[in-house]
């Protein structure tokens, strides 16, 4: 069953800032400590499909990023069938950390700076937790199983500034792996308020093992392959815990979508028909609603072979990409909105801002007595 609320430690009422300028490659933060000297940061995500570190510097306008990784690692390969993830998952997860470790070390990030979380597939799996703890004895790495609400509130912290402020609600979509966040926000007195949030148990490795792409299918059945994708993630959305009068703002032009994840990114670079992906051009893309469903089309055409031949897609996601863009078709017809705004940023980003945050804090001297 689907999560929804308001994030715990987060009331409804909370606020979120409504933006500012685009910090080079990460989110606008507010004033900070920035230059050479200033400290370096982590952030280590593992998800259910992606292993991925930012290294960045704290800078008047956010941060800049210093290094990044990412490596395609399918941790929950298998898991919505056993409950447990794979021995052959862990390995390629197992891999992608060593690397990160090796990363971090070399750049002489701190321990107490490096925020390192798992999502929904060690979330899930019987067995996530001991394989958290077998990277912690074997590499070092501390990372943390965040739950979906903390996810969620990450995922909007990370895309603030992509916000348009002239709008009077925002629906945040994060498609991961095993799960899709989605945060909605309406405009309040000093910035955007969340409405509600909802954890739905379907992304795209979830969704393409539960609909196998038919091999050498015509387009009727390849179409219907497709609208059932749509239709399955539609259900999950239906328990949205929304005022449904929010939908009339959306419909209505006030309201627009931001997707954060290869989901949109995919799409994005489809649409722009790019020969080798560029995210000063993908992050911050203003897309309609026909753009979106164009070139999910197109990818359908593409078939798995033309997909996997895409430089904006490559073999390792062919067979992933669709279910991506049925999870955002689903979330379109459910929130008709004509514009959604591409983020190549999310999680990771959310995490180094709110720990750059706490850092900039004054800490409170003590009282002699």
């Amino acid at each position: 069953m689907p999560e929804t609320g308001a994030p715990a430690g987060a009331p409804r009422s909370q606020r979120f800032g409504s933006g500012g300028q685009r910090a080079r490659g990460g989110a606008s933060d507010g004033h900070g400590a920035s230059g050479r000297d200033a400290p370096l940061y982590g952030a280590l995500d593992l998800g259910t499909n992606n292993c991925r570190l930012l290294i960045a510097r704290p800078a008047r306008d956010g941060f800049r990023v210093v290094d990044s990784f990412s490596r395609i690692v399918r941790l929950g390969e298998g898991l919505s069938r056993t409950g447990r993830l794979d021995d052959a998952a862990m390995e390629r997860a197992y891999e992608a950390l060593v690397l990160c470790g090796e990363r971090v070390a070399k750049k002489g990030i701190e321990s107490s700076r490096l925020m390192a979380v798992a999502t929904q597939a060690c979330r899930q799996a019987d067995n996530g937790v001991a394989f958290i703890e077998r990277v912690r004895m074997d590499t070092g790495l501390r990372l943390r199983i965040i739950d979906p609400v903390e996810e969620a509130r990450l995922s909007v912290e990370g895309c603030l500034n992509l916000f348009d402020d002239t709008a009077e609600a925002v629906l945040v979509v994060d498609v991961g792996g095993g799960s899709t966040e989605l945060s909605w926000l309406k405009r309040g007195g000093a910035g955007f308020e969340l409405d509600g949030w909802m954890s739905a148990p379907i992304g795209v490795v979830t969704l393409a093992e539960r609909h196998p792409e038919p091999a050498g299918a015509g387009p009727a059945v390849i179409e219907a392959w497709y609208e059932a994708m749509v239709e399955d993630m539609g259900v999950a959305l239906s328990a949205a815990p929304i005022d449904p009068a929010l939908r009339e703002v959306f419909a209505a032009g006030r309201a627009h979508l931001v997707g954060t994840s290869g989901a949109i990114t995919s799409l994005a670079g489809i649409h722009l028909r790019l020969r080798r992906y560029q995210r000063n051009l993908v992050d911050g893309l203003w897309m309609s609603r026909g753009d979106c469903e164009n070139a999910a089309r197109r990818l359908i055409q593409l078939g798995p072979e033309g997909r996997a031949a895409e430089s904006c897609i490559g073999p390792d996601r062919a067979d992933l990409v669709l279910a991506g863009a049925a999870i955002m078709e689903a979330v379109q017809r459910a929130w008709p909105s004509e514009r959604v705004r591409v983020a190549d940023r999310g999680l990771r980003e959310g995490l180094l801002l709110q720990k750059m945050r706490e850092d900039r804090r004054p800490r409170r001297r003590r009282r002699r007595r």
